[in-house]
């Protein structure tokens, strides 16, 4: 039955073209999308963000004051004081407070150089979070809330991190393997800006960043690397803020007994990061295979030969499933196809005009690739089943469309506001196109992590299973009226 139904395809002009149609919207609107996106600083190439040790575009700007330790030794120290300003907060925006924002952090770091995105590790005293033991910019663990006590130490190609609320019961809260050679020890401070999100009248949010600055003030030192403490600013950019140039600005202080750092930044994964556009063509390419999946049944049904079909293949719901492996199975295989010539295509020409793209790893470009396939299958499928079920080639493409493309379009366009826009990524066959979240959401940055900004409210596999079970239950409506009602 396959091989009729597909035999039966390849032989329709139509269906064919149909599909290299939707492969040509697919790569061409990712070359538009990518000839239009142009980067420049100044008549220059812009700097890219750093990367870290594990492939990811990082952030990694904060107050280092360090030494060098070259072989096993350790650092303790209790974090006496730990305050901070924002610039502007709302609601009225009209002056400068003090505070922290949650994910303002001071403690102790060892890390292999000062140059950013180097391999690192810290316990971290954080504004609202407790204890972190944070290492490599990804990975991120708790430790005691009411811990001030914090105490760093390397033995052999091991640092392992401490944390204690009285300075002599003493909890384990992490090890970071993998350490060799000379690195540095030390004290660091970081605040990230304030970033606040509230709803547009019109949909979607209002996203806003503030500067903010952060001092801690260490006491209770005992450190077996010797020398005097050297403060570099990691990261720095050589700009400063109005207020830091009037007031505060990052540096390193010290007395008979401590030590008081000033700073921002942050020390962690870069969250407003694009990887290149080449999947900007999927929702147009999607239209192509709507209409084709459609027009795959509804054509039989019209010219009256889906009685001829019967005929050959008696079985209903035998015959409906074939019909549905074909299709899903071409989709598949055309979509593939597009995302294989579009990928190096798109990449080179978005490179090509001063953009950063994001590293994303194999893994991840993998299931980009493969998830986009899967996903354009899946939808193509449920199309077809809409199709089967309501024998109306106009009414099944206008629901398909309503289905799919519709909601994806109000989530992440910012027309609904971000709740609405979520649910409808949860519960419609547009969950699937979570395939497409090229980066994780991570819980120790404080991100707008919304549909606009390429994050969905559910996982990758999740969201295609979502689409999937639409896909399943349509078919299953389908074969249940095919079995019941005459033809």
């Amino acid at each position: 039955m396959i091989r009729a139904e597909f035999t039966k395809f390849r032989s329709v002009r139509g269906w064919v073209l149909g599909l290299a149609t939707a492969v040509a919207l697919f790569v061409g609107m990712g070359w538009l999308t990518a000839a239009g996106s142009f980067t420049s600083c100044d008549d220059q190439a812009c700097p890219s963000p750093p990367v870290g040790p594990e492939g990811q575009a990082v952030e990694d700007h904060f107050g280092f004051a360090h030494r060098t330790l070259t072989g096993d030794g350790s650092l303790t120290a209790r974090v006496r004081d730990f305050s901070g300003i924002i610039t502007y907060p709302p609601p009225n925006h009209d002056e400068i407070v003090d505070g922290l924002v949650p994910w303002a952090k001071a403690g102790l770091i060892v890390k292999s150089d000062i140059n950013p995105g180097s391999p690192y590790a810290a316990i971290m005293l954080t504004a609202d979070h407790g204890v972190r033991f944070q290492h490599n910019y990804v990975h991120d663990a708790a430790g005691p809330v009411d811990a001030r006590w914090l105490r760093i130490s390397r033995s052999g190609a091991d640092v392992t991190a401490y944390a204690s609320a009285d300075g002599r019961n003493w909890t384990t809260v992490g090890t970071m393997s993998g350490w060799s050679g000379p690195v540095r020890i030390g004290f660091a401070i970081a605040s990230p800006p304030d970033i606040t999100a509230k709803g547009n009248p019109m949909g979607g949010s209002i996203v806003q960043a503030r500067f903010t600055q952060a001092s801690a003030v260490f006491d209770q030192i005992t450190s077996t690397a010797g020398g005097a403490w050297r403060y570099d600013e990691v990261g720095a950019d050589g700009l400063r803020t109005d207020w830091e140039k009037l007031h505060r600005a990052p540096g390193m202080t010290t007395g008979s007994d401590t030590l008081t750092l000033t700073g921002s930044g942050d020390i962690a994964p870069a969250t407003d990061m694009r990887v290149a556009p080449y999947l900007a063509g999927a929702l147009p390419a999607l239209l192509a295979i709507l209409v084709v999946a459609v027009l795959f049944i509804t054509s039989e049904f019209r010219r009256g030969l889906i009685r001829t079909t019967l005929l050959a293949s008696p079985h209903r719901a035998r015959m409906l499933a074939a019909k549905a492996a074909v299709i899903g199975g071409v989709t598949f295989a055309a979509a593939l196809i597009a995302v294989v010539v579009a990928r190096p295509l798109v990449s080179h020409v978005f490179r090509a005009n001063g953009n950063f793209a994001a590293p994303t790893g194999l893994l991840t470009d993998l299931r980009l690739s493969l998830g986009t396939a899967a996903l354009l299958a899946a939808t193509a499928v449920c199309a077809y089943a809409l199709g089967a079920l309501l024998r109306r080639g106009l009414l099944a493409i206008v629901l398909a469309v309503a289905l799919t493309v519709v909601p994806y379009l109000l989530a992440t366009a910012s027309v609904l506001p971000v709740a609405a826009g979520e649910w409808l990524l949860r519960l419609t066959p547009a969950a699937g196109f979570a395939v497409q979240q090229a980066f994780p959401a991570y819980e120790q940055v404080f991100h707008p992590y919304t549909p606009a900004d390429g994050y969905f409210p559910l996982a990758p596999a999740a969201g295609l299973a979502v689409t999937c079970l639409w896909a399943a239950g349509l078919l299953t409506l389908a074969t249940v009226r095919l079995n019941r009602a005459d033809i």
